[in-house]
Parts: C-alpha cells; sequence; structure tokens
C-alpha cells in the first residue's frame, strides 16, 4: 500500500498521452502506483481562472497536470522502465 509517507512522485507531466503510457507500464511490470491531477483551470478561492479571464490563448492540452508516484521500494525498477 502507497502512503504520503512512503510514496516518492515519479514524474510530472501536463500530457495525458504521456501518464496514459506510464501507467500502462507500470502496471505492466506489477508497480503499484498513484496518480494525481490537479486541474490547473481552477482556482479554490475566486472561482476557476476560465471565469475571471476567459480562455482565449489557453491550450487545452496544458489545462491538466498528472504526478505520478511510486512506492519508495519501486522507484529505481520504475524509473528505468519509463526512460
Amino acid at each position: 500500500m502507497i502512503t504520503v509517507f512512503n510514496r516518492k512522485e515519479l514524474i510530472v507531466t501536463m500530457e495525458m498521452n504521456r501518464q496514459a503510457e506510464v501507467r500502462d507500464i507500470l502496471s505492466k511490470n506489477n508497480i503499484e502506483y498513484i496518480i494525481k491531477t490537479v486541474n490547473l483551470e481552477a482556482a479554490p478561492i475566486f472561482g476557476n481562472r476560465r471565469a475571471q479571464i476567459g480562455s482565449f490563448g489557453i491550450n487545452p492540452d496544458y489545462s491538466y497536470e498528472y504526478k505520478i508516484y511510486v512506492h519508495k521500494k519501486d522507484y529505481e525498477k520504475a524509473a528505468q522502465l519509463i526512460r
């Protein structure tokens, strides 16, 4: 089981295809992982950024940030696999 205390950040990406590729590699190699998705368009207090300034010039492909964590003991193997 992966917890806040025994995990290590493997990769941070804004590309949906890359995070899917990494998750597939980890799954095929039986490496447990956790993924955290952050919507960069959302602002916690004043609504979302799009509501404040509109969406002109904002690339929707980079609206989300994906952080993938693995257990510390699996980090080296996972890092080698995703290179």
